[in-house]
């Protein structure tokens, strides 16, 4: 999808750019696959703030993603490619033989009036669903289960795809987005392909108001506030932290402070973590 730069002719055109979604369809979301979402804004059930800078932006309709793709043997047909607010990725509508439509990631170079399907003898070629067994290596792959029927929970994001790099015993090696190479159960089912809109990491935003319409709420300096707020507050005028190292408001170190438990069950299915 191609950017759109704006010229300077206010302030908070300058420098601005947006997506341009003239390759996505002109359709309304299907009614049966939306619901309504009612977002915490970032608090409890008490009404505590538990997440900060959430809140505000504009309301949105859920969008029912297929992330199981567990209509098997069954084929479908892309009948839209659509924005998902939701999700920095798009949506592709699939229209299946028996009549059932279902939303799916849109992965690139699918287009409209293709057929896809998923199961354990599709063929490869991108939409397509399969087990991690079935894909041949250096395929690329997205919307990765963690467990085998529980739904993709991997690789969903915009223009993220995982390569299959060897096949051992009852498991496949994946390199993921981040660099780390990871163990899977063969049976875990994977899509073919990337996911698209790679060209959202490359918008401008131009001006604050647009954040908020995100429903991102502004984030202050912690060097502003008052040491009742912060450990970083106080002092006469603009001066040091007052720390060796930066902290969080709650006093833990905020650079560099690894926050992953020691012994994590999950360690064993990786062999190397990310890469930063």
């Amino acid at each position: 999808m191609a950017i759109k730069i704006y010229k300077p002719y206010t302030p908070s055109s300058r420098n601005k750019s947006s997506l341009d979604f003239s390759q996505l369809s002109k359709v309304k979301p299907e009614k049966s696959l939306t619901v309504a979402n009612h977002r915490a804004k970032g608090r409890n059930n008490k009404g505590r703030i538990t997440i900060r800078h959430r809140g505000g932006g504009h309301k949105r309709l859920y969008r029912l993603i297929d992330f199981k793709r567990n209509k098997l043997e069954v084929i479908g047909t892309v009948v839209s490619i659509e924005y998902d607010p939701n999700r920095n990725a798009n949506i592709a509508l699939i229209k299946y033989s028996d009549g059932e439509k279902r939303y799916i990631l849109h992965p690139e170079k699918l287009q409209i009036g293709d057929e896809i399907s998923a199961g354990i003898n599709s063929e490869i070629k991108v939409g397509n669903a399969l087990p991690l067994e079935k894909i041949p290596l250096g395929t690329d792959v997205h919307n990765v289960e963690l467990f085998p029927k529980k739904g993709g929970q991997l690789i969903r994001s915009a223009g993220t795809s995982a390569r299959i790099l060897a096949k051992e015993n009852n498991f496949v090696v994946l390199r993921l987005s981040s660099k780390e190479i990871r163990l899977f159960k063969k049976e875990c089912f994977a899509t073919v392909g990337k996911v698209s809109n790679s060209d959202v990491y490359n918008v401008v935003l131009g001006k604050a108001g647009r954040k908020r319409w995100l429903g991102v709420r502004p984030t202050v300096r912690g060097s502003v506030m008052n040491p009742v707020d912060h450990p970083h507050g106080g002092g006469e005028g603009r001066c040091p932290i007052g720390h060796a190292r930066p902290l969080t408001p709650w006093g833990k170190p905020a650079l560099g402070m690894k926050t992953r438990k020691r012994k994590n069950k999950s360690d064993m299915f990786i062999i190397r973590r990310s890469r930063k």
